[in-house]
């Protein structure tokens, strides 16, 4: 057994264990199991689709959720996660939706560049038409979301930034992607679980940057940056500062890149955490909340007085200062060396 499928089952084992043993019959969603033929990927490629309570009886349609599993997993992390979706549906933590796990393989949810396998266009063109075509969900992107962990969470990434008309949020949990823009920027230590091999049958031989660039979330929020912002793709992003893989670093450095190119985004390091163990389920429910409050239920707009007065204060101040809302944001000052102890005669006025 790889460490892919260890993380797999210990990460849904730990899921399991956070939920009562009892959940009523109410709460209780239905597995179904099916296959698609086809050209893009090993035919025919199985899915796993979790079905909410009462689906049977409703008109829908329902908000379709495709939760992608990690590593060397497959399809069958739906059926180990039921437990604890059930009780997000019992609880309010995420709307009544159908839940969808693709057997992805250990594909990074990518186009290979030779073509033999291409699980992006896949997902796309194939899968999601498929389960509008076949299950009560809904068509729309406001209605459509993608979250995961580690190689599932690189997946939610990727598949929303390149195609946010397609998705309205993703939610990505650890994911595993490494600190660089280019291939050639990538370190061992981030990604001591991928081999040369690995990497030269997904992006060529010798890597083609440029392909890898076309799958690199970091990359892809500089080039796709017009089309998700005016696509306005909710973007959630978790890791654990204690990450045994160091995944940590990849995140950070996918936040800074969002952070600098003005990309709106929820962004958590939550201390202490690992790649497993007690903190990744409440991570995943902290997850729902974001798909549920910023697409799936959106929340309204905060109208609170205090709120209200204080912002038109602070725009009154800020236009008296010459600052404006719209000015490009300034680098951020480096943090390898003290700061110049002389202010600068903007900064002292």
């Amino acid at each position: 057994m790889s460490w892919q499928q260890l993380v797999t089952i210990a990460l849904a084992a730990v899921s399991f264990a956070a939920v009562p043993a009892a959940i009523a019959a109410p709460t209780q969603g239905t597995l179904e199991t099916g296959t698609i033929d086809t050209k893009l990927v090993p035919s025919p490629a199985k899915f796993t689709v979790l079905l909410p309570p009462g689906y049977a009886s409703a008109k829908g349609p329902f908000p379709l959720v495709l939760f992608l599993h990690g590593g060397e997993g497959d399809n069958g992390f739906l059926s180990l996660f039921k437990p604890a979706i059930e009780k997000a549906w019992a609880d309010g933590d995420i709307p009544p939706s159908v839940f969808v796990t693709p057997d992805a393989q250990r594909s990074l949810y990518m186009d290979y560049r030779d073509g033999s396998q291409s699980w992006d266009s896949y997902i796309v063109s194939e899968l999601i038409p498929y389960i509008r075509a076949h299950y009560k969900v809904s068509r729309d992107r406001s209605e459509t979301v993608a979250t995961g962990a580690s190689m599932g969470g690189l997946g939610s990434l990727s598949l929303g930034f390149r195609h946010p008309d397609v998705f309205g949020g993703v939610a990505a949990l650890e994911a595993g992607i490494e600190p660089g823009l280019s291939f050639y920027d990538l370190k061992r230590r981030n990604h001591v679980q991928r081999n040369d091999a690995f990497f030269k049958e997904r992006f060529g031989d010798p890597v083609d940057d440029d392909w890898f660039k076309q799958f690199n979330p970091a990359s892809l929020a500089i080039t796709n940056r017009s089309k998700i912002l005016g696509s306005n793709l909710q973007i959630y992003v978790d890791v654990g500062d204690q990450d045994m893989f160091y995944l940590d670093e990849g995140v950070e450095f996918l936040h800074r890149v969002l952070w600098d190119h003005r990309i709106p985004h929820e962004y958590r390091q939550v201390h202490g955490a690992d790649h497993l163990g007690r903190s990744l389920p409440p991570r995943f429910i902290d997850g729902f909340h974001f798909l549920r409050d910023h697409v799936l239920v959106p929340l309204p707009p905060d109208t609170s007085p205090g709120l209200l007065r204080g912002r038109a204060m602070t725009d009154m101040m800020k236009k008296a200062a010459g600052v404006s809302d719209s000015d490009p944001r300034p680098p951020l000052p480096p943090t390898d060396k003290p700061l110049s102890s002389h202010p600068s005669t903007e900064d002292r006025e």
